[in-house]
């Protein structure tokens, strides 16, 4: 198991503002004690030009950090054919990117879970999508790791697959060694699953993880399910550093050791400074080499 670091304080100054560029993600991430990759992001990009590319994995090298993670948010879930057509064009460009890189996985979600959509036409649709993409993935060496999400920051409604029902029926459907799962507890506990629960219910199909812990700054989880989808993750919803909030990683561990899972763990934190983000490392790392 490895350890990589996905900037969840920068998402607007890099997606958005722009205030912030991928080389300087890289250099300060480069800071970090523990350390070994970076999750990257299609939204990080400011263009997928072969020259602009190099550079990055250029920046990357001299840092000795690897690219072993790309997280997408492919939403396959639209109900117009076109759009849905455009969102598999985007989805192997960033199964090409993520080859690039030299990257093991490439995320793919459901799609946004949208009124109008029934959960039976969703899951055709999801399921089509992922299955035309797998001789693709296989060409590249990528695998596709289907994440059990809460919500994509500029989406306007939840994962169609957020609840453990939806997205296990979704994964069972599909049996490929190109196609995996990319395991997040604390977006289980956010669905009202437990979180133990799911893992043990994939746990042979765990090719990578997202590890973060939440806490909620206002209100219960229960307030967070029942809202009505506004734009991006509710205020009241907070990273903290790992090991601190809600999520047993003494039981998410045991599991993974169990199926001698050698994949990579990507942390979702540093919402208040590159700090935390060394702080659940360091955490990570004792579970990692098994004295947690």
């Amino acid at each position: 198991m490895r350890i990589a670091a996905f900037p969840k304080c920068f998402m607007d100054d890099l997606c958005v503002k722009r205030t912030m560029t991928i080389f300087d993600w890289i250099e300060q991430a480069a800071t970090i004690p523990g350390i070994e990759g970076l999750e990257m992001y299609d939204g990080f990009f400011e263009s997928f030009d072969l020259e602009y590319l190099t550079r990055v994995r250029d920046a990357l090298r001299r840092h000795n950090l690897a690219m072993p993670m790309m997280c997408f948010s492919p939403d396959f879930t639209h109900p117009d054919p076109v759009k849905r057509s455009q969102e598999l064009w985007k989805q192997r460009r960033m199964i090409e990117t993520t080859a690039f890189f030299g990257g093991r996985t490439c995320r793919v979600l459901s799609g946004q879970r949208r009124p109008e959509v029934s959960r039976e036409l969703g899951v055709i649709w999801v399921v089509a999508c992922i299955h035309s993409l797998l001789s693709m993935a296989e060409e590249c060496g990528v695998i596709l790791a289907i994440e059990n999400h809460y919500k994509d920051n500029y989406w306007e409604y939840p994962e169609f697959a957020q609840k453990q029902d939806v997205f296990l029926e979704i994964v069972n459907r599909i049996d490929s060694k190109w196609f995996g799962v990319n395991y997040d507890p604390s977006n289980a506990v956010l669905a009202g699953d437990d979180p133990i629960e799911l893992l043990s219910a994939v746990k042979h199909r765990v090719v990578s993880m997202h590890a973060s812990d939440r806490y909620l700054k206002a209100g219960t989880l229960d307030d967070l399910r029942q809202s009505d989808g506004t734009l991006g993750y509710s205020p009241n919803l907070c990273h903290g550093v790992i090991g601190r909030g809600l999520i047993p990683y003494d039981r998410v561990f045991a599991i993974l050791r169990e199926v001698n899972f050698d994949g990579w763990i990507s942390i979702e934190d540093g919402m208040n400074g590159l700090g935390e983000i060394a702080e659940s490392a360091a955490f990570l790392r004792k579970y990692i080499e098994g004295a947690g």
